[in-house]
This record gives structure tokens, C-alpha cells and sequence, in this order.
């Protein structure tokens, strides 16, 4: 069973990425998980090329420095040919209110007199991208199941209408992980778009702005050592952030530190420990461009042999191939 899960270079990985996903893409991945860097969707807004080409490099990086096997990681952009050729035969599949009507189109739209069309067909590409893969499970939260649903209607189209091509992908929920809210202002959750670094920790911040960062995060006036996420968010936060380190309940934390600044120091200390080895071994990636070069074109041979005959099916059936 082949389940597909990617990440998008919108900014430098941060501890969320880390602690709900990647970490577990690493640990808990099995031969048949696929996983990729969604450059291609970052360009449904304004962007620099430099840096989203940069980002795409890092996040490569970071993934296979967390332990995720390079056999299941490509770039998506990689296959730019592959995913070209199936996106204009889906898009040619689906309808434009089906586009339209996607949720996350609506909101980011909502407002601006300029939109890139990119935006509103993303969802397709997102199909493309699960279709040419041969997903069985895509584990995605509400934000994106109704693309999964998406791609689900538009691979039943395709079998019924050309032939039998596409696996019917499922949405799963993903396991339950970290929830990792911004140090700053922890009614948001941490985001490596953000506008506002101050409470975001970045897995290749230095451990010292890993500290500073850490022991500047917001709590509360309240004083009560204790684990309540609906009155005390901030304070809440910083337990979820050290359970997710240390394998221990956020309440049996909150026992067992005596004030809110014992608690950034084991917090900060926790962070700094789990980040180090995916630092050091990112970095390490980073300086060695050829080998990371290397990894990076064998994912891409494998992702594109994945492929080859399902989008050769796909051209040929639709009358183009």
C-alpha cells in the first residue's frame, strides 16, 4: 500500500513540520510511503525563484537528515514533464466549479482584485501529483481533504469514461502529533510562512536563538503550574512542546517543574537536544551539494519509474499518447 505525504519550501522548516510530520515520516515511514517537496506549489503566489530554489534544497535536506529513506523522497518538480502531461488530461477531466468551490481557493481569493490562475488549478496538480504516484492513502488534515476528495472524483471519472488507470486514493487522518503553537502568540499555530519569526523555531535556528526564543514565549499572569490549553494556551503550549521531546504526558510535566521559568529552561533544553542531530546532519547535506545532488536525481529515477506506465496508460486511453 503506497501512502503519499509532501511538504511545500513556503519557508524554512520549523519545529511543527518537525515534530508533526517529518519526525514521523522518519520513524514510522514503511518502504511503500512516498514523500515529496511540493516546489510547484509554491508558486501559486508571487514568489523569488532564488529562494523558493533554495528552500526546495533545504527541505530536501532536512527531510533525509530526520531519517526519511531517500529511496521515498523526490522533488516534485523533478518530474515537471511527467506531472505537465497528467495535469492538462485531468484538468480536461474536471469542471471549473469543481475547481472554483475548493475552500482554500475561496479564502485566499477572497479580497484581492489580482489571482494567479495557479491558485484556483493547484487542486489539479494536487491530483496529478497523488494520481501519478499511485496513492492508495493520502493522510491529510481538513484543510486539504477536499482536494483528496478532488482527486477521488477525478480518478473515478477518468476509469469510468477512458478506462481503468487510477488507483481511487483514500484520505486518512494522519496519527495523532504535537500540536505546536506559535511562542508568540499561541492562538496560532506555528507556521514557517509566518510574517512574524519571533515565535516560530526554525530546525536550523542556532541553539542560542532556539533559547532566546523559547524563554521569550508568552504564558500568562495566572501562576499555576498545570496543563489547561483552553485558559492557559501559552503556558499549554510549552508542555505539548516538551512532551513531544521526552515521550511523557503534558500533565505529568506540568508536576514536575516548579515555576514557568524552570519550565522554558527544560523546554528550551528539550528543543535544542532534539534539533541538534537533524542541524548538524542538514548542514552537513547542505555543504555537500553533489552528494545531496546525487540523492535528489536517484529519488527522482525512482518517483518517475513509479509513474511511467501509469501516465503512458493515461495519454494512450485519452487519445494523446
Amino acid at each position: 500500500m503506497t501512502r503519499l505525504s509532501a511538504i511545500t519550501p513556503s519557508g524554512h522548516v520549523q519545529l511543527g513540520n518537525y515534530l508533526g510530520a517529518v519526525r514521523r515520516w522518519a520513524t514510522q515511514g514503511t518502504e511503500q510511503d512516498v514523500y515529496f517537496i511540493s516546489d510547484l506549489h509554491g508558486m501559486t503566489t508571487p514568489h523569488n525563484p532564488q529562494r523558493l530554489r533554495s528552500l526546495t534544497r533545504e527541505q530536501l535536506a532536512v527531510l533525509l537528515a530526520a531519517g526519511v529513506e531517500p529511496r521515498s523522497v523526490f522533488v516534485q518538480s523533478d518530474l515537471v514533464r511527467e506531472l505537465g502531461a497528467l495535469t492538462w488530461v485531468l484538468e480536461c477531466t474536471c469542471t471549473y466549479g469543481e475547481a472554483a468551490r475548493m475552500i482554500q481557493f475561496r479564502e485566499k481569493a477572497a479580497g484581492q482584485s489580482s489571482v494567479r490562475l495557479g491558485l484556483l488549478t493547484y487542486p489539479v496538480l494536487m491530483a496529478a501529483d497523488i494520481l501519478l504516484q499511485g496513492a492508495d492513502e493520502v493522510p491529510v488534515g481538513e484543510d486539504q481533504a477536499q482536494h483528496v476528495e478532488l482527486a477521488r472524483a477525478l480518478a473515478r471519472r477518468f476509469n469510468g469514461t477512458y478506462g481503468e488507470v487510477f488507483v481511487v486514493p483514500n484520505p486518512v487522518t494522519p496519527p495523532s502529533a504535537a500540536r505546536v503553537r506559535d511562542l508568540s502568540d499561541p492562538s496560532r499555530k506555528m507556521a514557517k510562512s509566518a510574517e512574524d519569526s519571533a515565535g516560530v523555531v526554525f530546525v536550523l535556528d542556532p541553539p542560542e536563538l532556539v533559547e532566546r526564543k523559547v524563554r521569550r514565549a508568552v504564558t500568562d499572569n495566572l501562576g499555576q503550574l498545570r496543563y489547561a490549553p483552553q485558559t492557559q494556551p501559552g503556558l499549554a503550549n510549552l508542555l505539548e512542546i516538551l512532551a513531544a521531546c521526552t515521550g511523557k504526558a503534558p500533565a505529568e510535566l506540568a508536576d514536575s517543574v516548579g515555576s514557568y521559568a524552570e519550565l522554558k529552561n527544560a523546554v528550551a533544553e528539550a528543543v535544542v537536544e532534539e534539533l541538534r542531530p537533524i542541524r548538524a546532519a542538514t548542514m552537513a547535506l547542505l555543504d555537500d551539494p553533489a552528494e545531496l545532488d546525487r540523492i535528489r536525481a536517484a529519488g527522482a529515477v525512482r518517483a518517475r519509474e513509479r509513474s511511467q506506465h501509469r501516465l503512458a496508460a493515461a495519454l494512450r486511453l485519452s487519445g494523446i499518447g
